[in-house]
C-alpha cells in the first residue's frame, strides 16, 4: 500500500472564489481559510482560519456558506484542507488553534477572528529558551 503524502491532510483546494462554495462537497471536515484578494499585488491576505466537523452544520461547505451570509464583504476567496478520516476532531481543533495563534497579531487576520490565541498553547509556552536546554 503506498504511503500518503501527508499525515493529517488528505487533499486541499486553494484560493477559490466565493462563487464556488456550492461546488464544495458536503460533510467535509478539516481546516479552511478565508482571504481578501488584492488584485494590484496578486496577494491573498488571511482574514480568518476555521475548522469544520462533518456534523449537522454541513462541514466546511456549511461553514463557508455561513460566513458568506454574515461577512461576505470581508473576504473574496477561500482554501479548504480536508482531514483524513482517521484524524480525530481534537487533532483538527489543535491545528486550527495553532494557525489562529500564529497570526493572532496580524491586523488583517483579526477582522473575523474571535479567538485571539490558543489557550492550550499559551499554557505550554516557555519563552525562556535557555530553560529548553534543561528539558
Amino acid at each position: 500500500m503506498p504511503e500518503s503524502e501527508l499525515r493529517l491532510i488528505k487533499r486541499c483546494a486553494e484560493f477559490i472564489p466565493q462563487e464556488s462554495i456550492e461546488q464544495v462537497p458536503r460533510r467535509l471536515r478539516g481546516i479552511y481559510a478565508l482571504y481578501k484578494h488584492n488584485p494590484r499585488s496578486e496577494k491573498y491576505n488571511v482574514v480568518y482560519v476555521g475548522m469544520a466537523g462533518a456534523g449537522k452544520r454541513g462541514g466546511m461547505r456549511g461553514r463557508l456558506l455561513s460566513h458568506l451570509k454574515k461577512k461576505a464583504d470581508l473576504w473574496t476567496h477561500f482554501s479548504i484542507f480536508e482531514a483524513w478520516d482517521n484524524i480525530r476532531a481534537d487533532e483538527v481543533r489543535e491545528l486550527e488553534g495553532l494557525f489562529r495563534h500564529i497570526y493572532r497579531m496580524d491586523a488583517e487576520a483579526n477582522r473575523l477572528n474571535i479567538q485571539r490565541s490558543f489557550k492550550k498553547l499559551k499554557r505550554i509556552r516557555q519563552n525562556s529558551l535557555s530553560a529548553w536546554l534543561s528539558s
